[in-house]
């Protein structure tokens, strides 16, 4: 019998895309059009002096998905990259990759309003009993096992989705 408090699942994966100003637009319309979401707007909260960046202002833009919604898209975006994943962009409980042309996604047509962009997806698995650490009353810790390694993302993609690690 195995241990259900070990495995694990996709709990939400997040669309993201950096721009300012009139690119913003084009972002958030961007992400909209691909996951049919209402896209929040990211201002920042740091001074950066080298970059222009002050508090408040509008620097991005995100869509997270959850449930079976999120699963279907997922199976688009890896095809759009053919389902290859550099093996340094798996993280620990999470993995990332960027799309560089939202016109490779399948079904996707190209808008000329929104011209050619690229986005950012990440990938967040969780097992059970994280909840734990993320409550605000009665706040606990999970030990470093509750984790998950490289190792069993890779496994869990490659099994699951048919991706190829490089």
């Amino acid at each position: 019998m195995t241990n259900t408090m070990r495995d694990f699942k996709i709990e939400k994966i997040i669309l993201s895309s950096g721009a300012t100003g009139a690119e913003l637009a084009k972002a958030k319309k961007l992400l909209e059009l691909i996951t049919e979401r209402k896209a929040q707007v990211i201002a920042s909260s740091k001074r950066i002096p080298d970059f222009g960046v002050r508090p408040g202002l509008e620097v991005g833009t995100s869509v997270t998905l959850r449930n079976k919604s999120a699963i279907e898209l997922l199976k688009r975006l890896l095809s759009a990259i053919e389902n290859k994943i550099k093996k340094k962009q798996v993280s620990e409980n999470h993995l990332s990759f960027g799309i560089k042309e939202y016109i490779e996604i399948p079904g996707i047509e190209y808008q000329r309003d929104i011209g050619i962009r690229g986005f950012n997806t990440t990938i967040v698995f969780a097992r059970p009993g994280l909840r734990v650490k993320r409550k605000k009353i009665k706040k606990g810790t999970i030990p470093q096992r509750q984790y998950i390694s490289k190792e069993e993302i890779i496994k869990f993609m490659s099994d699951t989705f048919k991706t190829e690690f490089i």
